[in-house]
């Protein structure tokens, strides 16, 4: 879709998406990225960042009960690290491109010579701003009934594929900041042969940055990734 100041048709996404906008407004503007706005002077209407902001707080709180409810045993600190795993730009990404939302976008024409359609934060965003308009026109059952299906349906397929990747990207960053690689020592391990437990640490440039458990190294050193991850950001 080349960039122009007319609209694509909805028509296709509401029915993916099983929704239809009482108000068409709001699905416009959730697909309004600010780089058209600052190219088209002229065009009549905001950015979709306010969406973005609102529904990256339905996405929050509709992700956080269900986890609260599904995991009754879990601590507040286990909650959080599968919230963030199942709402991290990487997954909302994915849920937008499996949704088309990049068809649907109004962007500048630099942005979309340099791939604005397939950017993953941007996708990321969109899919939140879409969130934010659902709730804004048709409440938040509608709203979660759409995080549902993308998400919640799969929960522990997204947060196991979360976890998976700790590794990769600390050893990408680790690169990048330090120049080295990760390195993964055992620290101790516990409990009878059929049950037992590892305790992982990730040294960066002979400092441990990070911790893990698992009941085997290699889910213990994914935890340790993770946790040398959070110190690093």
């Amino acid at each position: 879709m080349k960039t122009s100041s007319k609209w694509p048709d909805f028509n296709s996404l509401e029915t993916k998406i099983a929704i239809n906008f009482k108000n068409p407004s709001l699905l416009k503007n959730a697909f309004v990225h600010r780089s058209y706005l600052n190219e088209k002077k002229d065009f009549k209407g905001i950015s979709n960042e306010r969406l973005e902001f609102l529904g990256d707080s339905v996405l929050s709180l509709v992700v956080s009960r269900f986890l609260y409810e599904t995991l009754p045993q879990s601590s507040e600190g286990n909650l959080t690290k599968l919230r963030a795993s199942l709402v991290r730009t990487e997954t909302l990404s994915k849920i937008g491109q499996s949704l088309s939302l990049g068809n649907y976008l109004l962007l500048s024409k630099g942005e979309e010579e340099t791939g604005g359609r397939e950017n993953t934060s941007i996708l990321a965003n969109t899919f939140e701003a879409l969130i934010g308009a659902i709730y804004l026109d048709q409440g938040l059952q509608n709203a979660q009934s759409l995080i549902e299906k993308t998400i919640l349906k799969k929960w522990k397929e997204l947060a196991k594929s979360a976890v998976s990747d700790n590794k990769s990207k600390l050893q990408e960053i680790s690169q990048r900041k330090f120049r080295v690689s990760p390195n993964y020592k055992l620290l101790e391990s516990w409990g009878p042969d059929h049950a037992r437990q590892f305790k992982l640490g990730v040294y960066i440039a002979e400092k441990l940055t990070g911790t893990g458990i698992g009941k085997n190294k290699q889910e213990a050193a994914q935890e340790a990734a993770g946790a040398a991850l959070s110190r690093l950001k």
